[in-house]
């Protein structure tokens, strides 16, 4: 198990266009031959956009990219035709496959926060495709096939514990609130890579959320 703190990870973004980004794995100009990926998982950015600010229209491919807002409205749009505001407790998907293009933005009068993850599809290539759900309930992991993953919400409550799922990879990210992993403690912001590590449990020492992969090799 490896442990990244909140504050070890890439600082990046564009703070004067209102864009403060935290890359936990290798990024752009954070170039880290030792922190490339992990499992299927690219990247897991924190993202923080001020009302207004966003991302221009840009390019992806062969990438499967999930997104998970924790405060406010991002306004998604795409070259595939969609047009989607996706709020907390949604979970946006989209799959660039061949390629597509699209534009994140804060159209709101309050801050973005939220966290994206990106995925190494199984099978490069392909259509692009796009699903947003709605509320996602922490009884129910979003299926990522594409990608051999699976996603899990949990929300905890203090003192509430929860399995981790056994798998040839995990990835932790708290994304508020505190737990502890097998005696490690857990703030917002940091994260706990697993390899084949199995029987594990997290405990909140207050009210959590947490997002868990879980990835085969």
């Amino acid at each position: 198990m490896r442990i990244q703190r909140g504050g070890e990870r890439y600082p990046g973004g564009d703070p004067e266009a209102g864009i403060d980004t935290r890359h936990a794995l290798s990024f752009g100009r954070f170039y880290d031959p030792d922190n490339l990926r992990f499992g299927a998982l690219l990247a897991c950015n924190e993202e923080r956009l001020a009302p207004g600010a966003g991302f221009d229209e840009h390019p992806h491919s062969h990438t499967e990219i999930v997104t998970w807002v924790v405060e406010g409205e991002l306004t998604h749009h795409d070259t595939a035709g969609h047009t989607t505001v996706v709020r907390p407790g949604d979970v946006q998907r989209l799959s660039s496959a061949g390629g597509v293009r699209h534009v994140e933005r804060n159209d709101g009068a309050v801050p973005l926060t939220f966290v994206q993850m990106w995925l190494a599809p199984l099978d490069p290539g392909g259509d692009p495709s796009y699903e947003v759900v709605r509320g996602i309930a922490d009884s129910t992991p979003y299926a990522l096939p594409e990608a051999g993953a699976m996603l899990h919400v949990r929300r905890l409550e203090t003192g509430e514990r929860t399995a981790v799922p056994d798998a040839d990879f995990g990835y932790v990210h708290v994304v508020r609130g505190t737990v502890r992993l097998d005696g490690a403690e857990l703030a917002a912001g940091d994260a706990a890579r697993l390899a084949d590590e199995k029987d594990l449990a997290l405990l909140a020492t207050s009210d959590a959320e947490v997002l868990i992969w879980e990835m085969r090799r």
